[in-house]
């Protein structure tokens, strides 16, 4: 092999097979990069200019990019349910727009800590992103790119609990829907207010799924199939909906309509009634608690509940019960203090 005279080269023998490297040394941190092996080539000369003049970018294979393809690959996502995946990609896309040719071994936590401040308002959000974060950089350990993960303990945000709505504010969607004609945000607060299930569950529901009585739904996020009675105003009000299609939130006559579509949809009626940011936040997650107190307050047990929202354990279904038995309990109290 013919070796120029030209500086930064450096040239090794493996096996008796050659290799060219640009050798740059800044102070004992040696950087190198691959040349092609022929130096009388057009390639060989672009690839050295382009380094010695630093206009050539280092291709890693540890980049953002490259790490959230390997998370699709792997069981902890795999074996998700859809609705998880789908979550899963929103913000692995999102990280890969943002930082998908960034080096992964170059993510600090004060990286993390930034991109969670930059989703605050949004709090539930920016803990999601974090988890991901979280996730992915525990895959790097795994594959040896890093040594630890930086995304580790990083405190939750906190932006209160999700409230069941109050009857003053239920009203008031109801006759905003009504008066400008919001069919879909109507029919995603009826569906799951009367069934109490998740907005992503309601979009799945099919005409074939309600007999008139019962709505059979397979929960995206536990797997579980239930067969909710509906409440009498469910009933009516699903006879009078028109069908437009196989799906009761149909976007043509075989799909329904996404979930983002369904969240913007109630996002319109939310933010015309100030709900949408500030103490007076409310989130349609609220319904699924609004659905649950009101069961409890027609006095079902925590079993009856469970039977409805399709919880895995009863912890939720006694938190959505404690508020509603102080309260009745100390009307209950105080009425024996007046007698």
């Amino acid at each position: 092999m013919r070796k120029p005279n030209l500086p930064y080269l450096e040239f090794k023998n493996v096996k008796g097979r050659y290799y060219i490297y640009f050798r740059l040394d800044r102070g004992g941190r040696v950087t190198r990069h691959r040349l092609p092996n022929d130096p009388d080539s057009e390639e060989f000369s672009k690839a050295y200019w382009e380094i010695r003049a630093g206009r050539r970018k280092t291709v890693h294979k540890t980049t953002w990019n490259n790490l959230v393809a390997e998370f699709y690959k792997t069981p902890g996502y795999i074996s998700k349910a859809k609705g998880t995946r789908e979550n899963y990609r929103r913000h692995c896309e999102a990280i890969r727009e943002k930082n998908g040719d960034k080096n992964v071994v170059n993510f600090r936590r004060k990286d993390a800590l930034a991109a969670q401040r930059a989703m605050q308002d949004t709090w539930s959000k920016a803990n999601e992103r974090i988890a991901v974060l979280s996730i992915l950089c525990k895959l790097a350990v795994d594959l040896e790119w890093i040594e630890r993960n930086p995304v580790i303990d990083i405190r939750k945000l906190t932006g209160g609990e999700y409230e069941p709505w109050p009857e003053d504010k239920l009203l008031a969607f109801e006759q905003y829907c009504e008066l400008h004609k919001l069919t879909q945000a109507r029919t995603i607060y009826e569906l799951a207010i009367g069934t109490g299930q998740r907005i992503g569950d309601c979009i799945k529901m099919q005409w074939s799924d309600f007999d008139g009585e019962y709505i059979s739904v397979v929960q995206d996020k536990t797997g579980s199939k239930l067969d909710i009675y509906c409440p009498t105003r469910l009933q009516k009000y699903l006879s009078n909906l028109p069908r437009n299609g196989r799906y009761i939130m149909a976007k043509n006559l075989t799909q329904s309509i996404g979930k983002r579509a369904a969240q913007k949809a109630v996002e319109g009626v939310r933010e015309a009634l100030g709900l949408m940011y500030g103490a007076n936040r409310l989130v349609p997650h609220g319904w699924r608690y609004t659905a649950a107190v009101q069961l409890a307050d027609a006095g079902c047990s925590d079993a009856d509940i469970q039977a409805v929202t399709g919880h895995k354990t009863m912890e939720m279904v006694r938190k959505y019960r404690a508020g509603r038995d102080q309260r009745t309990a100390s009307k209950r109290a105080q009425q024996r203090r007046d007698s």
